[in-house]
């Protein structure tokens, strides 16, 4: 079968069901914090769904810490306030070398900036041995080909939802959310900058302009102290976001798609079809990043041609794109599936769409990427970021049921043409 064959009155009805589930399992389950009893509550009731039209499903855990990849906001923000105030104390007493309070301060920074990169930049488990674990859990329903498998594609989305974002949720659509972050850490970078400057110019002689930074660099230290108070406050802890479109439409566009071929009875000859519903997404890529490890020889090494296309957030219609490039630009994402999937989206009728990049923060597709696995990632949603990211807005009233059937029509036509053509 071909894309152009299967019934829209499937496609029509998964979108309703999509919508009705997404806000029963906000109502009825509540806060999902990456690895708590509600993400797993949530996944039991989507395998209980799934085992309806899947050949089989399956759970698998793992441990993470939820809250390692962004506590580090409060704990350098903290310590990079705490090192200029204190510094700047001792030094107008007379207690400590202006060069001493340099050396510190540049040294909190340092370490501040290297955490910031490992963590936020690089998504690597730097600060997961300082923090509690927890027990996470990956789904996966399978349906299974008539006969031998030789192609592999899942579809993927992530359960949990994000802590909130105070940026943007009372920024709203205002450039808050990018003022303050350029403020946090281009104020560092500068200080950073400006401390070893200043270290370096009490050994050797810079003129006029080492005489300035000497006497006055440290009040750039005071305006970086200054934006670090935003930094502590950006992350609310307590507060979790509904979720709704991030990601529980990536959640269900996973789950609908077999369920959307089980109804319009399509079986492939060759073709394996996996729904995997992940955990961690938001605790940084943790699920996938496990599931990547466990089964890289499946994947990779065991003769199935795999691919994995993981869905995150289908909203913003206009912004609805094929992101090639992930993890703020550091990750590119294979080229051949990548151009399946706009390929695929053209033949389903939807010409506009781009290659894009993710230029800030990161979908699950950079864990199989970076492990080595075929993946690409499918989303839509405003990179402004959109006003309902990462905050409360996020419920059930934000759903867009056009941008959700987009989303599904490009995915069914990316597995006919996966399972037609493959990628090699």
């Amino acid at each position: 079968m071909k894309f152009a064959d299967f019934p829209q009155s499937v496609i029509d009805e998964n979108v309703d069901y999509t919508v009705k589930e997404i806000t029963n399992i906000i109502k009825k389950y509540g806060p999902r914090e990456s690895g708590n009893e509600n993400c797993l509550a949530a996944q039991k009731h989507i395998k209980k769904e799934m085992d309806t039209f899947c050949d089989e499903t399956s759970f698998e855990s793992y441990k993470m810490a939820p809250k390692a990849f962004l506590h580090w906001t409060k704990i350098v923000s903290a310590l990079i306030i705490l090192a200029v105030v204190v510094c700047g104390v001792l030094v107008f007493t007379s207690i400590i070398s202006f060069f001493l309070a340099q050396c510190i301060v540049g040294g909190v920074i340092f370490i501040g900036l290297f955490i910031t990169v490992m963590e936020f930049l690089m998504y690597k488990r730097f600060m997961d041995p300082l923090y509690k674990k927890v027990e996470g859990h990956n789904l996966l329903g399978v349906r299974k080909p008539r006969g031998e498998v030789k192609r592999r594609i899942v579809i993927s989305g992530h359960i949990d939802a994000a802590y909130e974002w105070r940026h943007i949720y009372y920024g709203k659509k205002s450039p808050l959310m990018l003022i303050l972050m350029g403020w946090t850490i281009g104020g560092a970078v500068i200080s950073f900058i400006i401390a070893v400057i200043s270290i370096t110019a009490n050994f050797v002689d810079m003129g006029a302009f080492g005489e300035f930074m000497l006497d006055y660099s440290y009040l750039f230290h005071f305006l970086t102290a200054l934006a670090m108070i935003t930094l502590f406050l950006f992350i609310d802890f307590k507060t979790i976001s509904p979720g709704a479109n991030d990601n529980l439409t990536g959640t269900y566009a996973a789950v609908t798609a077999l369920r959307m071929l089980d109804m319009a009875g399509v079986d492939f000859e060759n073709t394996e079809v996996c729904a995997m519903i992940t955990d961690g997404e938001e605790a940084g890529l943790r699920g996938c990043k496990q599931w990547a490890k466990d089964h890289y020889d499946e994947y990779v090494n065991s003769g199935v041609e795999t691919a994995v296309l993981c869905v995150d957030t289908l909203t913003d219609l206009e912004y609805l794109n094929v992101y090639n490039r992930d993890m703020t630009g550091t990750v590119k994402h294979d080229e051949k599936f990548s151009q399946l999937v706009m390929d695929s989206a053209v033949e389903a009728g939807h010409d506009d769409l781009k290659f894009a990049n993710v230029f800030f923060g990161s979908s699950d597709a950079a864990a199989f990427t970076q492990a080595g696995i075929t993946a690409t990632c499918l989303a839509a949603m405003d990179p402004a970021p959109a006003d309902y990211y990462h905050n409360r807005r996020d419920n059930y009233d934000r759903l867009v049921p056009e941008a959700i059937k987009t989303g599904f029509e490009v995915i069914l036509s990316t597995i006919f043409n996966f399972d037609e053509k493959g990628l090699n």
